[in-house]
């Protein structure tokens, strides 16, 4: 499944993505935009894979999209720059809506839509050293990568108007502190937690995960009374699955589970 411009390695029930155009700050181009795309299915399609990782080659995340592949479009940019993001957008959707949990491990410095890209995972893990800035102002642009859907969500109106309209950069510190990340990590420390991670949650039920990605995620448009209907729906279609099964057996025997990840 690898590409050039996207690593992708399976550890166990792990797979494990890597932007990898380190010498480009892991800029998004079209190509890499496709390959996450390509990977984003596979992930999703794969029962083998249990959870997915997210994480940039060398000193930084992602530098958002490739500025100079945009221009270099010429009189096309407008073009270049809506496939592009409608591209990306498409990976974006995909993982989101899997079953299996994305552990983001934000290894360095995020900007643009990687800034996006990092807090779109369920777990994000950002090393202390790294650093998100919005970087659209800069460019006279408006954002992409989902930045002004999620922000707002995690940290809510009036501050994400301040970060994004002031380019305001965001260390790794402050981000945990106002709830944009799971948590800060030791530089040093940060692929080994991020690998623990995503073992455990390989190792978990997921179909129930699944279940509860599509439930979080779709929580601000639903009703109160949808969605408890739609909660009672999943828990009733859980328990009687494979793994609801297996857990409800665990728990009466006082054992621990063993979860196949099926339906």
């Amino acid at each position: 499944m690898s590409a050039a411009n996207l690593l992708v390695e399976r550890e166990g029930a792990v797979a494990k993505l890597t932007l990898n155009r380190p010498e480009a700050a892991n800029a998004l181009d079209i190509d890499l935009a496709r390959a996450l795309v390509t990977a984003a299915l596979d992930c999703e399609h794969d029962p083998a894979i249990r959870c997915v990782t997210l994480t940039g080659a060398g000193r930084l995340f992602c530098a958002g999209g490739d500025v100079a592949y945009m221009a270099g479009a010429g009189d096309k940019t407008a073009a270049a720059t809506a496939e592009l993001a409608s591209t990306l957008h498409l990976a974006m959707s995909h993982l989101a809506r899997m079953s299996k949990p994305l552990v983001t491990i934000v290894n360095g410095p995020a900007a643009g839509a990687g800034y996006g890209m990092a807090l779109s995972g369920d777990v994000v893990l950002m090393a202390r050293s790294a650093s998100f800035t919005p970087a659209y102002g800069m460019l006279g642009v408006s954002p992409d990568g989902g930045l002004t859907w999620l922000l707002p969500r995690l940290v809510g109106l009036r501050r994400a108007q301040e970060i994004i309209l002031t380019n305001r950069k965001v260390g790794a510190e402050e981000a945990e502190a106002m709830g944009l990340i799971t948590r800060a990590v030791d530089d040093d420390a940060l692929a080994a937690e991020g690998a623990a991670i995503a073992a455990k949650l390989a190792a978990s039920a997921t179909y129930a995960i699944g279940s509860v990605r599509a439930l979080l995620l779709d929580s601000y448009a639903n009703s109160w009374e949808t969605h408890l209907e739609l909660e009672a729906r999943g828990i009733a279609s859980a328990i009687s699955g494979r793994d609801g099964r297996e857990g409800v057996a665990a728990f009466l025997a006082k054992r621990k589970p063993d979860f196949t990840g099926g339906r």
